[in-house]
């Protein structure tokens, strides 16, 4: 790469990009029939399913491609889903009213074992990791 970069999709960032992939399709197929089908019985809940669908799309193309703008990408998606997955399990522990359906962060990711909380974690130290130059 121009910058002196590792491909953050090469070696074992192509699991990282398969795990998102998953999640990008898991929940965004999850939020389209929630919305389709039961809109009214959730509305904030599933509009957030369906962000989380959409920001799980943006990390699998940002850390899949390569340059500058797809690594910008990565992060920015990243950051939010760390953010996003942060604010809404903490709202819909101390809110649970609020949330009468699950979303992909609510609880922290309970519903899916807690992958939606170390994923950004893991995503964020891989493009820390990949980001610096190699020696050689």
């Amino acid at each position: 790469m121009a910058d002196g970069a590792r491909p953050t999709g090469s070696g074992m960032g192509r699991v990282l990009v398969a795990v998102y992939a998953l999640f990008a399709l898991a929940a965004s197929a999850r939020a389209g029939v929630q919305l389709a089908t039961r809109f009214y019985e959730a509305p904030l809940a599933y509009l957030l399913s369906a962000f989380a669908g959409v920001v799980y799309i943006l990390a699998t193309a940002g850390l899949a491609g390569r340059g500058r703008m797809a690594r910008r990408l990565a992060w920015t998606a990243v950051l939010i889903e760390l953010i996003g997955v942060l604010v809404v399990g903490t709202a819909s522990t101390a809110l649970p009213a609020d949330f009468p359906r699950a979303t992909v962060w609510s609880g922290y990711g309970v519903g899916y074992g807690w992958v939606p909380l170390v994923l950004p974690i893991f995503g964020l130290l891989w493009l820390r990791r990949t980001g610096r130059r190699q020696d050689g």
